[in-house]
């Protein structure tokens, strides 16, 4: 197969509104249910011959032997736990094998091009958004329109799976917000509060920094990680409708708007973990665990990263308005699920397998499998597990006025991959030559973006 082809500029303004940002009202309306999973695993090595594909499928599929591709690696905690209960689950419900090739997060994510071109699994784990509407143009994933609707997921979660092409290629399990994390054990033992303002969160960094505690774990070997910092910087001191714009070619990187980001961003890297570039973000998640750090940014899958004893031990909340004006109610809420490959070698199977993975019991055999700190897509699913962060992360998604995907799952992969990734890592490098990053990313997005 083909490599996705440069974004075409007529196809960001024909994206529907819920792969540009999600409505929240219309999520919600449906969507608040039950305990969720997040995707697995990596992609070298999936799949074995060449046999061709099967055509058909979708409510009528029927259920076979499939190839399961996970975006995190064997027995690295909860998130490969819980795709693999689904696994067994539905292994056992239909008397069938699933073959579950699981890689560790980066690797997949890095490779799913490659992967796509060779002979990939018939369903993998894979993100909402753009990336997901990319591969669809590109002829990478299977058409799923008759897969839906799906009993449990709600007209939101539909439109979020939605190409250009107005058909859908995806089908959701869970979503999550990205916020600032902290252990409350620290904060009380320290006589510190949720900062509600900018001046609240400064005074707070200080006097942390003043007790020998650095106040934002932070790693940045992760290349995607440092974009959630991005990403609600953005929001919050240029507003959610330009994040958007930004991340389709309709804003310029080298704007004054987004080098005031990056000022504002460089006054707070004195306040996080030095030495990001070599850590990766369960390390981080560690230190904050650990109390060597107040604080991180990041989402709910922190959990994952810190030992099972600090995990009741956790709470969060949401960055502070830094322009009156703009507010605080934008936040990056990624919806994860599954497509099933252009290239599988079972089509029919894999629909029928994808379809079962979007159903409230397929959310529950994930949740009974492992800690769930993410929320699921199908209001049918128990919430009998829910903890106090799920259900947190409830209320903040409620109250939440816009929602982004996040900017690797929003803009073209080859600019977020090769350019946007690369430029964030030299900017915490060196954080003196902001119109060096700017302006090299203006210029390649141009490229790239058309």
């Amino acid at each position: 197969m083909a490599r996705p082809a440069p974004r075409d500029p007529r196809f960001a303004s024909s994206l529907p509104a819920s792969v540009r940002g999600v409505n929240r009202r219309t999520l919600l309306s449906g969507a608040l249910g039950a305990g969720a999973l997040l995707g697995a695993g990596t992609l070298a090595g999936c799949g074995s011959d060449d046999s061709p594909s099967t055509s058909g499928g979708g409510a009528s599929a029927k259920a076979g032997n499939v190839k399961f591709g996970v975006n995190e690696a064997k027995g690295s905690g909860p998130a490969y736990e819980r795709m693999q209960g689904m696994a067994d689950a539905y292994a056992k419900k239909e008397g069938v094998q699933v073959s579950v090739n699981a890689v560790d997060h980066n690797t997949f994510q890095e490779s799913i091009t490659t992967y796509l071109q060779g002979s990939p699994d018939d369903v993998f784990t894979w993100f909402a958004g753009y990336r997901m509407s990319q591969f669809a143009e590109a002829g990478q994933i299977a058409d799923l329109s008759d897969v839906w609707p799906i009993d449990g997921m709600s007209d939101a979660f539909k439109q979020a799976s939605t190409a250009s092409d107005g058909k859908q290629y995806f089908v959701p399990i869970s979503y999550y917000p990205w916020a600032v994390f902290y252990r409350p054990s620290v904060f009380e033992k320290n006589g510190w509060t949720e900062p509600k303002t900018m001046d609240e969160l400064n005074a707070l960094m200080t006097d942390m920094q003043g007790k020998k505690i650095t106040p934002f774990a932070f790693a940045a070997k992760d290349a995607w990680a440092p974009m959630g910092t991005f990403d609600i910087l953005n929001m919050r001191l240029n507003g959610f409708d330009f994040h958007m714009q930004l991340t389709k070619g309709e804003q310029k990187w080298d704007s004054p708007e987004v080098k005031k980001v990056f000022e504002t961003w460089k006054t707070l890297l004195p306040y996080h973990q030095e030495n990001s570039l070599g850590r990766t973000w369960q390390e981080a998640a560690t230190s904050m665990a650990k109390g060597e750090c107040g604080m991180y940014l990041l989402g709910t899958f922190v959990v994952d990263g810190v030992p099972t004893e600090a995990q009741e031990d956790l709470d969060f909340f949401t960055f502070p308005a830094l322009d009156a004006s703009i507010g605080a109610d934008a936040l990056d809420a990624p919806i994860d699920g599954f497509c099933v490959a252009e290239g599988a070698q079972d089509t029919e199977a894999g629909k029928a397998f994808i379809k079962w993975l979007g159903s409230a019991e397929a959310a529950d055999a994930g949740n009974n499998a492992g800690s769930a700190p993410f929320i699921a897509a199908n209001s049918g699913a128990s919430t009998a597990k829910y903890g106090a962060l799920q259900k947190k992360s409830v209320e903040v998604v409620q109250n939440a006025k816009n929602i982004a995907q996040f900017l690797d799952r929003d803009t073209n992969a080859d600019l977020a991959n090769t350019v946007v990734t690369v430029a964030l890592q030299d900017f915490i490098k060196n954080p003196n030559d902001i119109d060096k990053v700017t302006t090299s990313i203006q210029q390649q997005a141009a490229s790239i973006l058309g």
